[in-house]
C-alpha cells in the first residue's frame, strides 16, 4: 500500500465512525415488535462498547506502525550520525516532529517512539495481539514497561506467558480479560520469579534507594510519599487502615481515605488527645494502635533457605525470601501449614460441616484468591468478607468451593443487585454474571510448581526419577549409597528423638505476620 492510500484508507476510518454512530441511533429507533426495546437498547450499546474497545486497540497499532515506520524512514534519510552531538540532533528532530503531529509533549512523542520501537522489534506477540483487538494500548504499554530491562530471550518468555496459550504453564485466562492495573501486577509477579537475577540480589541494590520525598501541591496541600521495602511499606499500611476501620462509626463523617490520613499524621507528628483533623474533629484520642497483620506464603524449601524462591506478601507480590524468613522468625503469630498440589503448585481442599468459617479457612480464601473476586476488584483489606455462593440455608456447604470474600462493596453489589456469583473451585474464585447475562471471569492465580534445590555436585544421579524410585537403565550403583548406621548405637543419645513440631510441612507454609509493636520509647 503505497501513503497516499494508506492516507485515504485512514480518512474513510474516520468517515466509518459517524456513519457507525447514525446506524447504532437508527437501530435503537427502529421498532422490533419482537423484542423489548429498553433491553434491547441496553444490548446493542454494550455490543457497540465492545466492538469501539477492539477498534481504539486496532487503532492503536496503525499509530504505533506508523511511528516506527517514520521513525526508520527519518534515521534513513538523515543518514549515519557522525558524531553523538549529530546523533542527538537526529534523534530530537524526529521527536519534534511527532509531537506537532500528534500535538502532544515532547516527552509523550519519546515515549511513543520507544514504545513503538519495541513493539515492532522486541514484542511480536503483543504488537500481533494489539492488531487483533484482544488487547487494549494500556496492555501493550504495560508488557512493554515490564520487559524493558530484560533481555531477549526474557522479554519472549514474558509475553509468551500471557499471550501464547500452547506454552508450557501458560497464564490462566485472556490477557485482555485482565483491568490493566490487575494485568500490570500479574506481569511483574511472573517477571520477579522468573528473572535471570535472584530477587534477593535486585532487593539489595534498590533497597539502598529507600527514601521519603515531600512535593507541594495546590489549595494548600501536599503529598508525603515513602520508597521503602515492601515489607514494611505494607504493615504500615495494614496497621493504618486497621486504625482507621476502628474509628468509623455512626457518628463519624470522615470517609476511610480521610481516616487514613488523618490517622498517620497523627501517629508521624506524635500528637496527643487535643490534636484535631481537618475538620476540627479529634484524632489521637480515638485512634488505637494495633499491630499490623500481614499475610505471607513462602514455599518451605525457600523457607529454609535451599532455593531463592520469592515468596509472596498479600496485597503486593513477591518478596525476597530472606524478608520472608526475617518477618516470620521475628514476628510470626501463626503457621497453616497447606499442602499443594507439587504438579502445579495449587493448594488443595480444605472444608467444613458448620456454618461459620475457622480461621485457617478465613486465611485460605485469602491465599486462593489474593483479593475481592470481583472483575477489575484489587481490594485486599484485611476484612473482606466470607461469603456462601449457595446459601447455607439452600444447602450449601462451608467449603472453599461454596466460599468468595468479597470486599463489602461488591458483597453489598450481589445481595441488593442482580450481580450473581458463579461456583468456584478449590484454586480458582467464582466468576461474576450480571444483569443483562453476560459472564466476567475473575482473576485465576497462576500458580506454579515448587522450586526443588539443586543437586549435589557428586550426585550420581543426573536427573530425578518422578515415582522416586530408581527407572530400569537408571540404577544407583551399588556403591553408591551409604550404610543406615553412619552413627554407632552407642554414640546416640540415650533418651527419645524430640518430636518434630511440623510433622506435615508440605512444600509451602503460609504464615500470618505481626512485626513487633513499637517500644514505649519510639511511641513517644
Amino acid at each position: 500500500m503505497d501513503s497516499r492510500a494508506a492516507v485515504e484508507t485512514a480518512e474513510a476510518l474516520s468517515v466509518s465512525f459517524a456513519a457507525l454512530a447514525v446506524v447504532l441511533r437508527e437501530a435503537v429507533e427502529a421498532p422490533d415488535p419482537c423484542a423489548d426495546p429498553l433491553h434491547r437498547r441496553s444490548e446493542l450499546a454494550l455490543q457497540t462498547l465492545a466492538a469501539v474497545a477492539r477498534g481504539e486497540a486496532k487503532m492503536a497499532a496503525l499509530k504505533v506502525q506508523a511511528v516506527a515506520d517514520y521513525d526508520d524512514a527519518a534515521q534513513a534519510l538523515a543518514g549515519p550520525a557522525t558524531s553523538p552531538e549529530d546523533n542527538t540532533g537526529q534523534e530530537m528532530a524526529v521527536v519534534a516532529e511527532v509531537a506537532c503531529v500528534l500535538t502532544v509533549s515532547e516527552r509523550s512523542a519519546g515515549a511513543l517512539l520507544a514504545e513503538a520501537h519495541q513493539l515492532t522489534t522486541r514484542l511480536p506477540l503483543t504488537f500481533s495481539a494489539l492488531q487483533a483487538g484482544t488487547i487494549s494500548w494500556q496492555h501493550a504499554r504495560i508488557m512493554v514497561d515490564e520487559t524493558v530491562n530484560l533481555d531477549p530471550a526474557g522479554a519472549q518468555a514474558l509475553e509468551a506467558h500471557f499471550l501464547d496459550p500452547h506454552v508450557v504453564n501458560p497464564a490462566r485466562g485472556p490477557a485482555g480479560e485482565l483491568i490493566p492495573g490487575r494485568f500490570r501486577h500479574k506481569a511483574r509477579t511472573w517477571r520477579e520469579r522468573h528473572h535471570p537475577v535472584s530477587i534477593e540480589k535486585r532487593h539489595i541494590k534498590s533497597a539502598a534507594d529507600r527514601r521519603l520525598e515531600y512535593a507541594p501541591d495546590r489549595d494548600g496541600m501536599a503529598w508525603l510519599s515513602a520508597y521503602l521495602p515492601a515489607d514494611q511499606a505494607a504493615a504500615i499500611w495494614n496497621r493504618t487502615t486497621t486504625a482507621a476501620r476502628a474509628l468509623q462509626g455512626p457518628h463519624e463523617d470522615r470517609n476511610l481515605s480521610q481516616l487514613r490520613a488523618d490517622t498517620a499524621a497523627t501517629w508521624l507528628l506524635g500528637g496527643t488527645g487535643d490534636q484535631t483533623d481537618m475538620d476540627g474533629g479529634s484524632v489521637a484520642a480515638g485512634v488505637p494502635s494495633p499491630r499490623a497483620q500481614v499475610l505471607i506464603t513462602v514455599p518451605v524449601m525457600a523457607l529454609l533457605g535451599q532455593t531463592d524462591e520469592p515468596a509472596m506478601l498479600d496485597g503486593y507480590g513477591p518478596i525476597p525470601p530472606s524478608m520472608a524468613r526475617h518477618l516470620i522468625a521475628d514476628g510470626a503469630e501463626s503457621f497453616h501449614r497447606v499442602l499443594i498440589d507439587p504438579r502445579d503448585g495449587a493448594p488443595l481442599e480444605i472444608g467444613r460441616t458448620s456454618y461459620r468459617l475457622t480461621k485457617a479457612q478465613r486465611q485460605w480464601l485469602r491465599l486462593r484468591d489474593g483479593k475481592c473476586p470481583f472483575p477489575g476488584c484489587s481490594n485486599h483489606s484485611l476484612d473482606n468478607e466470607a461469603d456462601h455462593l449457595l446459601a447455607w440455608a439452600k444447602g450449601g456447604s462451608t467449603g472453599i468451593s461454596n466460599l468468595g470474600q468479597p470486599c463489602r462493596k461488591h458483597h453489598r453489589l450481589r445481595h441488593i443487585t442482580g450481580w450473581k456469583p458463579t461456583t468456584a473451585t478449590k484454586n480458582e474464585p467464582p466468576s461474576w454474571i450480571s444483569p443483562t447475562g453476560r459472564h466476567y471471569q475473575s482473576e485465576h492465580p497462576d500458580w506454579e510448581p515448587p522450586q526443588w534445590p539443586k543437586p549435589w555436585p557428586d550426585d550420581p544421579v543426573s536427573e530425578p526419577q518422578p515415582s522416586g524410585l530408581p527407572l530400569p537403565g537408571n540404577e544407583l550403583p551399588d556403591c553408591g549409597l551409604p550404610s543406615d548406621d553412619i552413627v554407632p548405637d552407642e554414640a546416640l543419645p540415650d533418651g527419645p528423638m524430640p518430636e518434630d513440631p511440623y510433622p506435615n510441612w508440605d512444600f509451602t507454609a503460609h504464615s500470618t505476620v505481626r512485626p513487633p509493636a513499637p517500644s514505649d520509647a519510639s511511641a513517644k
